[in-house]
């Protein structure tokens, strides 16, 4: 099984650490790196926007939406600690090739949405501290991929230090903006109270959460909690989970306070003026010095927004070599993915500010946004699913209760991004000279995209209740046992695939054997996961397929027989093979009926290729 990042998967130990504190501290980190995609310059525009045209009503947004990421990114670390799998592995484990395709490419729409708004920030930092123009800036973000580089060649925990340092810039530089603003404080606690006044705070607040609750963390996180190496006891893992929930409340309540400090200042400031539309983070630059007064305060400006770029491009590259690998299993040199995750953010950037000039770039920033909130439903809810699922966790599943929540707040994202998308396809409509144009394109995608997200809800509820109502008990076999004395066949292997199918192949069995004959059942697992990752996997259906292998075993044990099993994972004519041959077996029976793999043997192809890899008779039961 492929490690999730490799090069630094279990490389920072934690058992010996003997206190209390320093136990805690090696688990600290890797929540500050997802940190900082919570306040990245995505988040500066929506806060901003929400700020100068709402005041204070907004900051109500920013605590729910904070509370929704502390829940999610703790799901997202007990997903990566207990399965040591990253959400991209797990979800390549579970859909269908096809299905993690279009999951890779919309998770890759998000990065990039992600990327676009970290290279811009940092670009327009850059501008606003150095006046350098604002393409030549966007193309210094460049070099930050051989910073990442560098970074992880010294070492998981060099990396946290240096996000840290940035984190402790950005909270510092804010701490002093809300020292020059003096916002009040009566005002931000009626902000707690929730009100939406209309359609335009709906879409900034959906671009606060899009900003806030980022799928590409959910990716990231799963993955850089491996880097722990821990006692991988009950009691290990859930030491873990409790340090890293301690990570992840501290990390991204520091988030927290970052956006609502930026939204406050853009109350304080341009709201209690009346400058309402100051939107763009060159505006807010520009304005700060004459409204406080100091000339501190557009410096602290630029030089949080330098460090919030930087910091969020380090953790947006990893999370784009985390979804790559995860999804597609491609591996390639380090830099050279690094390179195409960054051109993939910086090639959009360039022609759009080419095209329509430095202009539009806070609006720019807020679409990037509300883009990564549409993207949001496909990341969510595989998550929730996946830490649900028993047998996935191995008893470390969230409660009832836990899932209750996250379904809600899956329902809340999904609900508001729905609406959005609504809107906005009917303000299209109305306004388009060529209403057919859209009828013929973008409405079939989004039914499309509306499909494929229903599918995900319901695909793993659809296949416990099949497993729960499908009786697959060997003691619904009608078997006969009538087994023949003086048989020559004293090792014969027996395909099963718990079906009907079986009953055949078992009886015919016992006619070729004698209750001194050692039979054993062979049954292959056939999902993506049993392809993918062979013996680890830990999908449903293994879980169930283990089961029902273990009752076979023991009805037949009963009734006299000896019996062994062989549990195969991956394509039938290549598993069965090499279990035939390292065996010595005098005959293999096989049925003509079942899912997937044995089906084929009805047209020939799985029975041809096994005929010719096998040394021993096969004889196939109809």
């Amino acid at each position: 099984m492929t490690k999730s990042l490799e090069e630094v998967n279990q490389s920072v130990a934690t058992e010996h650490k003997k206190t209390g504190f320093r136990k805690i501290l090696a688990f600290l980190g890797p929540a500050y790196l997802v940190s900082v995609g919570y306040m990245d310059p995505g988040n500066w525009a929506t806060d901003i926007a929400g700020g100068s045209q709402f005041g204070y009503t907004l900051v109500w947004v920013l605590l729910m939406s904070n509370l929704m990421a502390l829940l999610l990114q703790s799901l997202s670390a007990r997903l990566g600690i207990v399965t040591q799998r990253d959400l991209a592995q797990a979800s390549r484990e579970t859909y269908s090739k096809f299905i993690n395709y279009i999951l890779y490419f919309l998770a890759e729409i998000a990065i990039a949405a992600c990327d676009l708004a970290e290279v811009l920030g940092m670009a327009i930092g850059i501008n606003l501290l150095f006046d350098i123009p604002l393409m030549e800036g966007v193309l210094i973000t460049v070099l930050d991929t051989f910073l990442l580089l560098f970074l992880i060649n010294k070492g998981i925990r060099k990396m946290e230090a240096f996000i840290i340092v940035l984190v402790a810039i950005i909270g510092f530089s804010f701490i002093f903006e809300m020292i020059f603003a003096e916002p009040e404080v009566s005002k931000i606690m009626a902000g707690l109270i929730p009100s939406i006044p209309n359609s335009a705070a709906l879409y900034i607040a959906i671009g606060i959460i899009g900003a806030t609750v980022m799928p590409h963390n959910l990716y990231l996180h799963s993955s850089l909690v491996q880097t722990r190496k821990f006692d991988r006891t009950p009691a290990g893992i859930k030491q873990a989970l409790k340090y890293n929930f301690i990570d992840s409340t501290i990390a991204l309540n520091l988030a927290f306070f970052v956006n609502a400090a930026i939204l406050i200042l853009a109350a304080a400031t341009f709201h209690k003026n009346g400058m309402f539309e100051v939107a763009e983070i060159q505006d807010a630059h520009k304005f700060l010095e004459p409204l406080l007064g100091t000339k501190w305060a557009p410096a602290l400006f630029a030089i949080a927004l330098i460090a919030a770029g930087q910091s969020s491009t380090v953790t947006g590259t990893l999370a784009g070599q985390i979804v790559m690998e995860g999804y597609l299993h491609l591996r390639i040199q380090p830099w050279v993915r690094r390179i195409i995750t960054r051109l993939i953010a910086i090639v959009p950037a360039l022609i759009v500010i080419y095209i329509y000039g430095e202009s539009v770039t806070g609006k720019l920033l807020i679409l990037s946004q509300v883009i990564l909130s549409l993207q949001l439903g496909f990341a969510i809810i595989p998550l929730i699913h996946f830490v649900s699922d028993k047998s996935k966790m191995n008893g470390f599943h969230i409660s009832k209760t836990t899932q209750v929540v996250s379904w809600i707040i899956a329902t809340i994202i999904v609900s508001l991004n729905a609406k959005l998308v609504y809107d906005e396809i009917t303000s299209w409509l109305e306004s388009s000279s060529n209403p057919m144009i859209l009828w013929f394109t973008v409405i079939p995608l989004a039914l499309a995209f509306l499909a494929l997200l229903l599918y995900i809800i319901a695909k793993p509820f659809i296949v416990k209740a099949q497993a729960k109502f499908i009786n697959h008990s060997p003691h619904n076999l009608k078997l006969q046992f009538s087994p023949k004395e003086g048989q020559s066949y004293k090792n014969i292997a027996i395909s099963v695939d718990f079906s009907k199918a079986d009953e055949s192949a078992l009886n015919r069995a016992f006619e070729l054997g004698g209750l001194d004959t050692q039979y054993t059942l062979i049954h292959i697992v056939e999902t993506v996961g049993a392809h993918m990752y062979g013996v680890h996997v830990h999908d449903h259906e293994t879980t169930i397929d283990e089961k029902l292998l273990l009752e076979y075993k023991e009805m037949l044990s009963q009734k006299g027989f000896n019996i062994k099993t062989e549990l195969g994972f991956g394509k039938p004519n290549k598993v069965i093979p090499k279990i035939i041959n390292e065996g010595n077996y005098d005959i293999l029976v096989m049925g003509t009926h079942g899912h997937t793999g044995l089906k084929d043997i009805l047209f020939g192809t799985t029975v041809d290729k096994l005929r010719h890899k096998i040394s021993i008779p096969l004889l196939i039961v109809k």
